[in-house]
């Protein structure tokens, strides 16, 4: 696997994953939504982990910075 995440994406990704959980603990979000929210949130965090999305090979998308 070859990183294809730069640090703001990864950065971004985290801080969604903290809020959805932060929504979650204090019972804003409930139900089907927090069940969605909360798998998406897990995906983000264990991608900006290993700053690889397996989302953006096939888009050819990366967000790191060209090494020259």
């Amino acid at each position: 696997m070859k990183k294809n995440m730069g640090s703001a994406d990864r950065i971004s990704r985290i801080l969604f994953a903290i809020v959805i959980g932060v929504l979650y603990f204090t019972k804003a979000i409930e139900g089907t939504a927090a069940l969605i929210l909360g798998a998406f949130a897990i995906v983000f965090l264990l991608t900006s982990l290993i700053s690889f999305c397996p989302l953006y090979v096939p888009l050819g998308i990366s967000t790191c910075k060209k090494k020259e």
